[in-house]
């Protein structure tokens, strides 16, 4: 059913492929950025893949590096966000750099933001469109096959003086460009590659059970979709071959893509809970619970879930599946990837092997049901609800 009113917006452009990194001081320079900042994380600048990044400035290639900042935190902080735009200043760089997952990104959008708007106090920016300066130019070069943080429009930053995590969404945060090359994904270890390849599923299938679902967000999902189940236990049985790296890279900035533009739900109303409480990390919390949020959904979406199967099984599991069997088939097979993992790399399944203390079960349904994506699922989430689906979990 085709809706009667949507929106959709993908400025990113992408560079991907083997040795994509090689065109990155040629797209820089048409965005006329000749000194940028790189900024990441210690444990990329320990596995050498800034080293890899490094390799692409040469001193006739009209484009140098201004500054270098590696102390971002795993969960990224309005401290680091300031460290960085006075580095920016002070080395006189002219554009941003981020290289790394979703706290590296999210800390880029919030220099961005600090840099763009003249300001120290990022607060006053919280929430959607609240952002209104030209922003400086923006690469992104991921390091992990999950997030899809390159092609959304949204970042999450703690301010550890109020204890909250700020929410800023914005058209204007997108990159200007990302770069997609298998090599900077290839020292992921395969517990790692497993979750962050879990998290892009659970992207793209809640985009495609969103309220704001489209004929555009369902083909990037439906995509991303048939490249996860297809390569992903490939890329963790073998993470050093770049097809199966490359393939990963493309599905979850295709299902950035697509939830960027749907937005999520009930997955990510538990997930976020889940990590708010106990630090689950997002992508084991998302992956543990994407089965349990499809079932909760299927009230509402059993057709749309059921459409699902054709990218997650194949045309001919799909085709002998009768339609009315056909959303449970899906599921059943999300389980069945997340069992193929746990077995591979023990993966967990269940929120006890995750290490999660039944006794916040309850505090985290609470916090579950003041998630605002819960606004964009299409069944109604209260906390009865949120409770059940985790001890479902547990």
């Amino acid at each position: 059913m085709q809706p009667s009113y949507y929106e959709f917006y993908t400025p990113v452009k992408i560079v991907s492929g083997f040795n994509a990194l090689n065109f990155l001081p040629e797209e820089l320079l048409r965005l006329n950025v000749e000194k940028p900042i790189l900024i990441t994380d210690k444990g990329v600048t320990n596995a050498g893949l800034l080293d890899v990044v490094r390799e692409n400035f040469t001193s006739d290639n009209g484009v140098s590096i201004g500054a270098v900042y590696d102390d971002t935190p795993v969960d990224s902080s309005i401290h680091a966000v300031n460290e960085i735009a006075r580095i920016y200043r002070k080395k006189e760089c002219d554009g941003i750099i981020a290289v790394g997952g979703g706290s590296a990104i999210d800390t880029a959008k919030g220099v961005n933001i600090v840099l763009s708007e003249e300001t120290d106090d990022l607060l006053k920016f919280t929430g959607n469109n609240r952002v209104r300066a030209i922003m400086e130019p923006f690469v992104v070069i991921p390091t992990t096959g999950g997030t899809g943080s390159e092609a959304t429009m949204a970042a999450i930053i703690s301010n550890p003086e109020h204890n909250v995590k700020m929410s800023f969404s914005t058209p204007l945060i997108i990159p200007d460009f990302a770069v997609l090359d298998p090599r900077m994904t290839m020292t992921m270890p395969r517990k790692v590659t497993a979750f962050t390849g879990m998290d892009a599923l659970a992207h793209a299938i809640e985009a495609c059970m969103s309220l704001q679902r489209n004929p555009l967000s369902d083909a990037f999902a439906y995509q991303a979709i048939e490249l996860i189940v297809n390569n992903l236990v490939n890329a963790v049985k073998d993470g050093n071959n770049p097809q199966y790296r490359l393939a990963m890279s493309n599905a979850a900035y295709q299902a950035g893509v697509a939830f960027s533009n749907s937005m999520v739900g009930v997955v990510h109303t538990v997930a976020h809970a889940l990590g708010s409480v106990c630090h689950i990390p997002h992508g084991i919390a998302n992956s543990i619970i994407l089965p349990h949020g499809m079932e909760f959904n299927l009230s509402k979406t059993e057709n749309i879930i059921s459409e699902t199967l054709l990218p997650l099984s194949g045309p001919e599991v799909y085709a002998t599946t009768p339609k009315k069997h056909r959303a449970r088939k899906a599921i059943e097979r999300v389980r069945e990837l997340g069992r193929e993992l746990n077995e591979l790399c023990g993966l967990p399944m269940t929120l006890q092997e995750a290490g999660f203390p039944e006794e916040k079960l309850q505090e985290t349904a609470w916090v579950a049901i003041n998630d605002a994506t819960s606004n964009f699922n299409p069944v109604q989430i209260d906390y009865d609800d949120a409770l059940n689906i985790l001890k479902k979990a547990y």
